[in-house]
């Protein structure tokens, strides 16, 4: 009897949501450091700079599991979550949405018609905007860098860190700096 009991409890904490990944109802992973707007990437990208922050999109679909690990595992850890939330102005786009979305050259198109506009084939995928952005440039000419897939803590701090820094300005491409990186957090 006491082994049934442990085992009904232990499977009903299975298919209790976990904690920091909670699913909006269109079954996308939802933050607090994530902004709702009406995905006119230009007033987007005029709002972050009002407000100090990098415009950074992030393309995901229903039931993705690498969506998942970023939630669950990445996007939570403290350094992670308080760069998303206080240096970034999140845009999250569903890969196969219909919402509208309105790109730098002015074009609109549902999400997922923009997504293959701009070639993006993985979930998830963060998209990383410059301040400033020609009115004739789409999404994926104007992005500074895009980051296709789940990654590790430590790859995802150093991309977050080294675009804040203006990194891909230099001459240290991002897998030298995070290789330095790496290095640096051994060394302590």
């Amino acid at each position: 009897m006491y082994r049934r009991t442990l085992l009904a409890a232990a499977l009903s904490l299975l298919s209790l949501p976990a904690l920091g990944a909670e699913l909006g109802d269109d079954g996308l992973h939802k933050a607090p450091w994530m902004h709702d707007t009406f995905k006119d990437l230009r007033e987007d990208l005029a709002e972050a700079n009002a407000e100090g922050k990098r415009l950074l999109v992030m393309i995901e679909q229903r039931g993705c599991i690498y969506c998942t690990k970023m939630h669950e595992e990445v996007f939570v850890q403290p350094e992670i979550e308080s760069l998303l939330q206080d240096k970034y102005f999140v845009v999250q786009l569903n890969m196969f949405g219909d919402v509208e979305v309105t790109d730098f050259d002015g074009e609109s198109l549902p999400e997922k018609d923009a997504v293959a506009k701009w070639g993006a084939l993985f979930t998830p995928t963060m998209i990383f905007f410059p301040e400033e952005v020609a009115e004739d440039t789409p999404a994926n000419r104007a992005a500074v860098v895009t980051m296709p897939g789940a990654f590790g803590k430590g790859t995802t701090l150093d991309l977050l860190t080294w675009v804040l820094e203006h990194g891909y300005e230099t001459d240290e491409p991002f897998q030298k700096y995070h290789a330095r990186k790496i290095n640096e957090r051994a060394k302590q």
